[in-house]
């Protein structure tokens, strides 16, 4: 019976062990560092992090929430190296908070320091963006429109190139009869003038 009991009691020993020294070692995974919100729009943004060197980081975990609201997003992604997330289906105009977390095989590290940020309106964006300013999106469309007005352009040079040489061709064949065509309308004429003559001696008039 006491044999049990105390093979239960190293079995807990050793659980409890266990939990301890996972506790440690994720506590000793650092908090990332330098979070930062990248290219903000009215409906997404990206979160960018900082680890330590040397850190067993093996993922991450974002918590995103609204300003006052408990509601949280909360965004999970192992077996990865990135340092960035995107954040999608965010309302315009509005506040939210991002705290980010590292994952490593004994845990997550603590929270980062939260960071605070608003969404723009569509409205606004648009009033800031000067009339000189060109995205790489537009840059990009007005070179697909070159390149397609390029290819028409060939190719309407292409099919005048083709009408003009069938053009010079037939030109040449309608040069080259002329010649002949004369000369079969010059043997005409002078068969049509020549006038033809009775056989058997001249002719006398009756006196």
């Amino acid at each position: 019976m006491w044999g049990i009991k105390g093979l239960c009691a190293a079995l807990l020993l050793l659980f409890l062990a266990y939990i301890s020294v996972s506790s440690v070692n994720a506590d000793s995974l650092s908090a990332p560092l330098n979070v930062t919100i990248k290219a903000l729009e009215g409906n997404s943004a990206i979160v960018t992090w900082d680890i330590l060197e040397g850190d067993p980081v093996i993922g991450f975990a974002i918590t995103q929430q609204k300003k006052d609201v408990r509601m949280l997003r909360f965004i999970q992604e192992v077996n990865t190296t990135t340092r960035s997330c995107a954040l999608w289906d965010l309302e315009e105009d509005t506040e939210y908070i991002v705290h980010v977390q590292s994952i490593s095989m004994s845990g997550t590290s603590p929270l980062s320091e939260p960071v605070l940020f608003r969404t723009p309106k569509e409205s606004e964006k648009l009033a800031s963006k000067s009339p000189d300013e060109v995205t790489m999106e537009e840059v990009g469309q007005a070179a697909q429109l070159r390149a397609g007005e390029l290819i028409i352009i060939v190719v309407v040079l292409v099919m005048w190139a083709g009408v003009i040489a069938l053009f010079c061709r037939q030109y040449d064949i309608i040069k080259d009869n002329e010649p002949n065509n004369n000369k079969d309308k010059a043997k005409n004429s002078s068969e049509c003038s020549t006038p033809e003559h009775p056989t058997g001696g001249l002719l006398r008039s009756k006196v």
